[in-house]
């Protein structure tokens, strides 16, 4: 029998709210471990008390810095995780098709696909979409000073345009234990998937379980190099400009010559002057969306 556990940001909303998803666990059958946070931070721990009093499925009700957090405290640990996406961007969920939609989102987490999926580690901490330096950490930075809850991905818009003319960052970048960039840049990315900030496609060939991390660096300088950027970037076609370089690695090591904030999977964290990221392969198991209605491990 499947022992289930609800984590839960009270300051998120989806549908009817928490009180439709109480209703609806209690209608298939299940009163779940209960656990309501006001912020993301304060996720982790309650994650993992569900796991020591014997949860096997975490319903994790939040953003991605919500799930974020349940999947760096939850990996490894042989308990499956459904994403009710109630964030802003929802970048996991989307990627993996899971809809804004609570009814489809509950059916999914009880009734959907267990698919396993690699995250990332940057800095001794899991990630499973994406994590950076420089423009996308600012970016990402700036938003979520209450800018986020306010004007939703607008956000992102606003606090991008302003920061177009960041200043680039002398760095290099090792991949694989090998030298693969050394110059001026303003941004590096590192992605598990391919969709990203503000829902473009960065990494046309990313998977979440294909055992490797994409790899991009931008060396745009000022807002009309950045636009040009961002323009092949809309357009699908970020391949094909001249100031952007990408790869696939295992390992990614980053040495900045200044200190620059870093962010993952939306949420930003203090400026650091090196940057060492690994992947861990098949480490948490996601409900996604299954043709067949089952859920199959």
């Amino acid at each position: 029998m499947t022992t289930v556990a609800v984590v839960a940001h009270q300051k998120k909303s989806l549908g009817g709210g928490l009180d439709e998803l109480r209703s609806s666990l209690a209608h298939e059958g299940f009163e779940p471990l209960w656990y309501e946070v006001p912020k993301s931070k304060k996720a982790p721990a309650c994650a993992r008390d569900a796991v020591d009093k014997g949860a096997d499925l975490v319903f994790v009700w939040g953003g991605d810095g919500m799930v974020q957090r349940c999947v760096d405290a939850l990996a490894g640990s042989g308990v499956t995780v459904a994403i009710l996406p109630a964030g802003t961007a929802n970048l996991l969920a989307t990627n993996l098709g899971i809809p804004k939609d609570l009814a489809a989102a509950i059916d999914i987490g009880l009734h959907g696909r267990h698919r396993p999926l690699d995250v990332g580690v940057i800095n001794g901490e899991r990630f499973a979409v994406m994590a950076g330096t420089g423009f996308d950490a600012v970016m990402i930075k700036e938003a979520d000073r209450g800018l986020k809850d306010r004007a939703g991905r607008l956000a992102y818009v606003w606090t991008g345009a302003k920061n177009l003319n960041i200043s680039r960052v002398r760095m290099r970048v090792r991949v694989d234990g090998d030298d693969w960039f050394q110059g001026k840049a303003s941004c590096v990315l590192i992605g598990n998937v391919g969709t990203v900030s503000g829902g473009f496609t960065a990494f046309d060939e990313a998977e979440p379980d294909d055992g490797v991390l994409e790899v991009g660096v931008v060396t745009a300088k000022g807002a009309v190099q950045w636009s040009r950027v961002l323009a092949r970037l809309a357009a699908g076609r970020l391949d094909k400009s001249p100031l952007t370089r990408t790869t696939s690695a295992r390992t990614i090591d980053v040495k900045l010559a200044s200190k620059l904030p870093y962010e993952l999977d939306g949420g930003a964290r203090k400026p650091t002057k090196r940057i060492r990221v690994s992947i861990e392969p098949r480490a948490i198991s996601v409900c996604v969306p299954d043709p067949d209605g089952r859920a199959v491990s």
